[in-house]
């Protein structure tokens, strides 16, 4: 086997950030001690680094490690640290992964995105639509976020695969906002939707929330909806864009719940496909080996 990455893609230096904040869960804490471990996981030596499409990651400066946000847990002063780490690291000029931490986080990673991509296409994994205009009577819970960033027009559009939670009040607020939601009924059905369907244009962010995966492959997350994705068709999804990828984030492991760091090697997994979606810049995959 050759040790010469493939000439899609052209390797470049991606940006971890850690956001250990869960101040927004509405069931469990825990995902505020996921960055460490999904770090962990990713550089442990049970595997390697090498993508699936022969993208080698141990590659020196293959990621800036921008460390984790030291945020407080009050949700107010905590959105606009993330804001600001955000975009301070956005000014490395890379491409940004965010390891959470709740689901809520996502709303003040988006805010510091805005002043370099104002113009983002999301594409949302989750089994909960997340857009609740609030819920127990707080605006900004995990449960919430892409209310909030489709009110402050964060993203252009917001595509959703995987949503098996969804009830009148979000299938009303989704309309409202123009979200396109596949959920995993539609997604196995015959006729199952595909990614060249949906069209999608870059720029393009991921929000990876760890529970669209059945807890059969994920079970380190607060929230169990049986039923999900398996992590191959998420992987297969994710290598299948054919758009920019400039940011990510990882949300909702709770390692509290996880069995044998199983769910942190699956964020690991992701994390490395995630990358090499970002290295080919909306080319295919190369062949490999």
């Amino acid at each position: 086997m050759s040790n010469t990455a493939p000439s899609s893609a052209q390797h470049q230096t991606i940006s971890l950030l850690g956001i250990p904040f869960d101040g927004n869960s509405s069931f469990l804490r825990g995902p505020a001690q996921a960055p460490k471990l999904i770090r962990h996981a990713l550089f442990s030596d049970s595997t390697n680094l090498w993508t699936e499409d022969g993208l080698d990651l141990g590659q020196p400066n293959s990621f800036h490690d921008a460390g984790d946000l030291d945020v407080p847990k009050n949700p107010i002063p905590a959105f606009a640290d993330i804001e600001a780490g955000v975009w301070r690291t956005l000014g490395n000029g890379h491409p940004l992964i965010c390891l959470g931490g709740d689901h809520s986080i996502t709303y003040p990673i988006l805010k510091g995105f805005r002043p370099r991509w104002p113009d983002l296409t999301i594409l949302h994994f989750d089994a909960h639509p997340d857009l609740y205009h609030e819920l127990d009577g707080n605006h900004l819970s995990h449960a919430c976020p892409f209310a909030r960033i489709m009110e402050e027009r964060l993203a252009r559009r917001l595509v959703q695969v995987g949503i098996r939670t969804i009830n009148a009040h979000q299938a009303e607020q989704a309309k409202k906002f123009g979200a396109e939601v596949i959920t995993m009924r539609e997604l196995a059905a015959p006729n199952a939707h595909c990614l060249a369907d949906l069209n999608l244009q870059g720029p393009l962010y991921i929000s990876f929330d760890v529970d669209v995966l059945d807890p059969a492959f994920a079970p380190g997350v607060s929230h169990y909806e049986p039923g999900g994705m398996s992590v191959r068709e998420v992987i297969s999804m994710i290598q299948g864009l054919r758009v920019p990828v400039i940011g990510a984030d990882i949300v909702e492991y709770n390692p509290t719940r996880d069995h044998h760091s199983q769910t942190a090697m699956v964020c690991a997994k992701v994390l490395k496909e995630i990358s090499a979606a970002m290295m080919r810049r909306g080319m295919p995959p190369a062949r490999w080996p």
